[in-house]
Formats: structure tokens, C-alpha cells, sequence
């Protein structure tokens, strides 16, 4: 796939504020400080179309990105950032359960987990979640070339053996490095054909 355009849409603080729409959506998220902004400006070929920070956990909204008129990209906030207050933690965790749980054209999550970290509680739990409510997703390692090939393999077999414990399935798999320019092919291959088959 080749993406053409980009376009950015709107910001919503809920799901029913969403766009509304029957095009299928695919939504990243990840603990914050992932690289997530960075992966998506990557994918659209775009240095500012999702904004980046030096601070994490800025995203707070569900934003719409509208790509080759055909799907949205959706960025959803961050989780488990210490400093957010738990008011907002709460806030937040509202936003994407409900997004995720309701968004009938949700066609696929992009969950992003930094290569450089053995698998974490937050993500584990997160993960068990997703199964437990029929969620489809992808798993997306970023940052990967913060680190030795021999160490990112090693944290990607934490994150598999754990996975191995409870699922039947593994989930598709993707290394990516927004610096490196690594992975994006394959996830707009993913995408283009995950289209064709709806």
C-alpha cells in the first residue's frame, strides 16, 4: 500500500463524538513515551501530522486521521503514565475502554510496546484484557534500534512465552523503528489486505 494522503479529521474526548462513518479504522496505542507519534508520522510520511513530545502522555483525546479517503488511523491516548493524576488516569482509561469496547468499524488494534523492556505488568494486563473482550490486535514493537538485535530478541520471547501461557493464537507480530525507517511495508500490507477481506 502507498499512502497518498492524510488527513486530519477531528479530536474527540468520547467515542460518540466520534466521526461517523462505516470505514473501517485502525487504532494505535501504547503505554506513553511508546514512540507512537513518531511510528505514525513514519507510516503517513508525515513529520507532523500526529504530534510528538519530549513529554509523555500528551495525547488525551481520540484523534481521526483519514488515509487515501479509504480508512482511519486512529491515536488513541497513552496509558500508565505515573505522573497523570488519577482523576485523569481515570479519564483516560474511560476514553479507550469505551472506544475500544464500541467503535463497531474498529477493524484492528495496533498495540506498541517498546522493544527495549521485558514485558511489563501494565502491558500484560493490558493484553489479557483484549482477549477477554474478543478484540482483534497486532503487536507492535517500536524503538528497536535503541538496542542490540540479541536483546530485542530476547524481550520479544518474554513478551511470546508469556503470551504462550493462556493463548491458543499469537497475534501478528511487528518490529518497526521510526529512526531506522524499519517496519512500515509490512504493517500498511497488514492493513491493505486486513481491507480487501472486509
Amino acid at each position: 500500500m502507498i499512502i497518498k494522503n492524510s488527513i486530519f479529521i477531528k479530536s474527540s474526548q468520547d467515542v460518540s463524538h466520534c466521526p461517523k462513518t462505516d470505514l473501517p479504522e485502525y487504532a494505535f496505542i501504547g503505554r506513553s513515551n511508546v514512540g507512537k507519534s513518531s511510528l505514525i508520522n513514519y507510516l503517513t510520511n508525515r513529520k507532523r501530522l500526529a504530534k510528538t513530545s519530549s513529554s509523555p502522555g500528551k495525547t488525551l483525546l481520540i484523534n481521526h486521521f483519514l488515509i487515501n479517503d479509504e480508512w482511519y488511523l486512529v491515536d488513541l491516548p497513552g496509558y500508565g503514565y505515573t505522573r497523570t493524576g488519577k482523576s485523569q488516569r481515570g479519564e483516560l482509561q474511560h476514553i479507550i475502554t469505551n472506544y475500544i469496547q464500541k467503535r463497531k468499524n474498529l477493524s484492528c488494534l495496533f498495540l506498541l510496546l517498546d522493544a527495549r523492556h521485558k514485558a511489563q505488568e501494565i502491558d500484560r494486563k493490558f493484553i489479557n484484557w483484549l482477549g477477554k473482550n474478543g478484540v482483534p490486535f497486532v503487536i507492535v514493537f517500536t524503538k528497536t534500534d535503541k538496542l542490540s538485535r540479541e536483546q530485542a530478541e530476547k524481550n520479544q520471547e518474554a513478551y511470546r512465552s508469556f503470551l504462550l501461557k493462556s493463548w491458543e493464537e499469537l497475534p501478528p507480530v511487528f518490529i518497526t523503528s521510526a529512526t531506522k525507517r524499519k517496519g512500515k511495508e509490512d504493517i500498511l500490507n497488514f492493513i491493505e489486505k486486513t481491507n480487501n477481506s472486509l
